[in-house]
């Protein structure tokens, strides 16, 4: 009989799942960027900040960022789960990359309504 050791952590079809919607989160902005670009094509700082200054812009840039966020979360924990064999060494590198990553969420949030 196999022995399965519970950890708490979710594996498997969610995390597939939350990164398929991510990605497809990401490619829809990079899209909207792509065609924003055609359409209104930026040349100076007076003209980007007019892109970004819609609230919707902000909201969608925000959501796409949070996407990217979530997205590397999930592949940063499983490929130190999988080639970090020592539990401490592996706690101390996730607990680094979670603090980049909202640091990086705060830093966005400063850039995109300070």
């Amino acid at each position: 009989m196999v022995s399965r050791v519970v950890t708490g952590a979710r594996y498997g079809l969610i995390d597939w799942l939350i990164q398929r919607i991510t990605a497809v989160v990401m490619a829809i902005y990079i899209i909207l960027i792509i065609a924003l670009l055609f359409k209104i094509s930026p040349q100076d700082y007076t003209s980007w900040k007019t892109m970004f200054s819609n609230q919707w812009m902000r909201i969608f840039t925000f959501l796409a960022f949070l996407s990217l966020c979530w997205h590397a979360w999930i592949g940063l924990r499983n490929i130190l789960m999988d080639y970090i064999h020592k539990t401490n060494i592996r706690l101390i590198l996730q607990v680094l990359v979670v603090l980049s990553l909202f640091f990086y969420a705060i830093w966005a949030i400063e850039i995109m309504w300070g």
